[in-house]
């Protein structure tokens, strides 16, 4: 009953009760956006949803566009400017999703919605994430983040999509918050922001464990 009715429509109500009451802050991230990254400050990107249907993520811009003699864009570690990482540290690059929320493309919490080419990299197991709606955070971005290894991420994905609950949800916002206070796991160990995910080789197990 929750999982299908009443957490869709919490998050329609939240969703557009933050955007109407956000919208000062959106309007100043919106210019800010356009001073510091030279132009549009949105991000958009086709993102696989619930069932693996395909939607258009929206985000603010954290990388700016700087290429090479070449014409190829720079590392990430390079165009990730100042703004674009305090954008990433206190999360509010992802305030725009609020509106993939309303329009029903996501959740407030669920597994954050990747790359579409990672759909056939995915075992049998780990394509069990797109059971439910991705979201705005999950059980993956308050435990840990990027500095996750990709196996321990998706089991944590998985183990969400069976165990999805209102005390669950409200468990993983309240983890959310001291996540990103404490601002952890904003970059992996050997990236500035995640190493692509290549599949998951043979032999390789998640380390993390249920916490029930």
């Amino acid at each position: 009953m929750y999982a299908k009715f009443i957490k869709q429509l919490i998050d329609f109500i939240l969703s557009l009760l933050g955007i109407i009451i956000l919208s000062p802050l959106l309007l100043i991230l919106i210019i800010l956006g356009a001073i510091f990254m030279g132009g549009n400050p949105f991000f958009t990107q086709e993102r696989p949803g619930y069932h693996e249907k395909i939607f258009k993520l929206i985000k603010f811009r954290t990388m700016d566009n700087r290429k090479d003699a070449n014409g190829d864009l720079l590392p990430d570690e390079v165009r990730l400017n100042k703004y674009g990482r305090f954008l990433r540290a206190s999360s509010l690059d992802e305030l725009p999703e609020l509106f993939n929320i309303l329009l029903g493309h996501m959740a407030i919490i669920g597994p954050r919605p990747l790359l579409v080419r990672y759909l056939p990299r995915y075992s049998d197991e780990q394509r069990h994430r797109h059971d439910v709606r991705p979201g705005l955070t999950g059980f993956a971005q308050a435990h840990g983040r990027n500095s996750l290894s990709w196996e321990d991420k998706f089991a944590m994905d998985v183990w969400y999509t069976r165990h999805v609950s209102f005390r669950t949800d409200m468990g993983i916002i309240i983890d959310t918050v001291r996540t990103v206070v404490k601002k952890e796991g904003i970059s992996s160990e050997t990236s500035a922001t995640m190493e692509e995910f290549m599949g998951t080789p043979a032999g390789v197990e998640p380390t993390w464990r249920p916490p029930f």
